[in-house]
């Protein structure tokens, strides 16, 4: 639960940075996943968390 906590507020500092450098909030949610996952930080690497959380990004992007 912490790790989705912490994924909603990466997006939510880092969607509307990407809104007002005019990238898109694609873009934004993007790069929050990018800062956070084992590439970044490192804050999230268990992978089975990473593949749901990948799973309902890819629903969620089917509805913008």
């Amino acid at each position: 639960m912490n790790q989705a906590i912490l994924f909603l507020l990466a997006a939510l500092v880092l969607v509307p940075l990407a809104v007002r450098l005019n990238l898109g909030s694609v873009l934004g949610y993007l790069l929050a996943g990018v800062l956070l996952g084992p590439v970044g930080l490192g804050l999230v690497s268990d992978p089975a968390t990473i593949l749901q959380v990948s799973e309902l990004g890819v629903v969620l992007m089917l509805f913008v």
